[in-house]
């Protein structure tokens, strides 16, 4: 992560950290690389809002971000704040803040993006809320 974003405390913050930095990496690695395999961190039950529009359900989703009006981007984090879900237990809030660059346009765009990631039957995590949002001004 190259020491990017705020390091949390000790306790279950430690391994919340963990894993939400991890998620992160491995979510625009692929953004950036291969879009289409996003798809498979979402499930049924899973929505986006992405600049206000809603979907739900993996391939509904993984339609959205397919279908996005741009074909390569890089995605440079700034921050990440994970917070554990007592109300859903097990679950982790990680919200992060960075720059997108678009090919070929000059200027980076700023963007939030807030993810609830829910424990599976496997023992891994998916995305079960993604909010996407470009800030501008």
């Amino acid at each position: 992560m190259d020491g990017q974003g705020k390091k949390g405390g000790g306790g279950a913050g430690s391994e919340c950290d963990v894993v939400g930095r991890a998620f992160v990496e491995y979510y625009y690695q692929t953004f950036d690389g291969n879009r289409g395999a996003l798809a498979a961190l979402y499930g049924g039950t899973s929505v986006l809002s992405f600049e206000g529009h809603r979907v739900a359900g993996a391939a509904e989703i993984g339609l959205k971000l397919a279908q996005l009006p741009f074909e390569q981007c890089r995605h440079s984090i700034c921050t990440i704040d994970c917070q554990p879900t007592p109300s859903f237990p097990g679950a982790i809030l990680v919200f992060v803040s960075g720059n997108l660059q678009l090919a070929g346009e000059e200027h980076q765009l700023r963007f939030s993006q807030m993810f609830q990631l829910v424990p599976n039957e496997q023992g891994s995590f998916f995305v079960q809320n993604d909010i996407f949002r470009l800030n501008y001004g």
